[in-house]
């Protein structure tokens, strides 16, 4: 249902089953539910024949450039008394030194903080185009950017630990200070596991989990509530009323989810920017 899709924010494929149809008995739309391939996948567009450079693609672009630009403008000119602008910069900037880098990293926050406070503000920007006109698209809901992200950080922290301690890194990651020799064949696979493996992945997931999860909530109530409101009364009869009453209020309550959905975005690029600073501060540290 290409058009009522268009109103839950996503930009359809080209394929049948996404295409709107009419039903014959009426001659109104069809209600289709938000499906993965129809509100989540994207053929390009913007360059013909050129079908990577799609909705994701572009809005993360928009996101590096808006990040570059705004912190570009905030450093340029600064005065003992602040502006408003100013002053917002500072406190934003201070909330990423002081609350997340200095605070897992202690001492060694200075030579992390370009890469936290990049994420953190890529990351936030990208998750609230899920609520922001003309997007509506959380980018991290194609999950190639959520591991695009969490394989930056993958490399970020191991390198930062083979840079301090060199091949003991290893050694350090793989076994714990303190484990006795014959727990060693147990403990050395899980280490591996945890830290080689299941960090990336479930920092990847984590991400990518709660964008998209919110994205096709709102879908649901906007895309059922709007037809509901505007096809509902020709469907039936009997339930036309109902059904328009139903949909606005679905409409109403999408603006509650719409508020939720910015908590998170907002939740979720902390909580990604925390976790990559403590593994940075992991891989740094002696002992694990």
């Amino acid at each position: 249902m290409g058009g009522l899709i268009s109103f839950g924010g996503a930009m359809p494929t080209v394929g049948d089953e996404c295409k709107e149809t009419i039903d014959p008995a009426t001659g109104v739309p069809e209600y289709h539910a938000p499906t993965v391939e129809c509100d989540f996948m994207f053929t390009g567009g913007f360059i013909p024949g050129v079908d990577w450079v799609d909705k994701p693609l572009i809005q993360a672009l928009i996101a590096f450039l808006l990040v570059g630009i705004v912190w570009l403008l905030a450093s340029n000119k600064l005065r003992v008394i602040p502006s408003k602008a100013q002053f917002a910069a500072e406190y934003a900037y201070n909330f990423v030194r002081n609350g997340i880098a200095r605070d897992a990293l202690g001492p060694d926050y200075r030579a992390y903080l370009p890469l936290l406070m990049s994420l953190f503000f890529f990351l936030l920007l990208s998750n609230v185009f899920g609520i922001t006109f003309l997007f509506m698209y959380p980018t991290a809901a194609s999950i190639g950017y959520a591991w695009g992200l969490a394989l930056l950080v993958f490399v970020v922290y191991n390198g930062a630990g083979i840079a301090r301690h060199g091949a003991r890194y290893f050694k350090n990651s793989l076994i714990p200070a303190g484990v006795p020799w014959p727990l060693l064949p147990i403990i050395i696979p899980i280490e591996f596991l945890s830290n080689f493996i299941i960090r990336p992945l479930t920092l990847g997931l984590r991400l990518f989990g709660n964008m998209f999860a919110g994205h096709i909530v709102i879908l649901v109530f906007t895309v059922g509530g709007g037809w509901l409101l505007l096809y509902g009364a020709h469907a039936s009869n009997r339930w036309g009323l109902v059904n328009n009453i139903a949909g606005g209020a679905a409409l109403i309550f999408s603006m509650a989810l719409f508020a939720l959905e910015l908590l998170i975005a907002a939740l979720q690029a902390y909580v990604f920017t925390v976790l990559s600073a403590q593994y940075v501060a992991s891989s740094l540290a002696e002992d694990h």
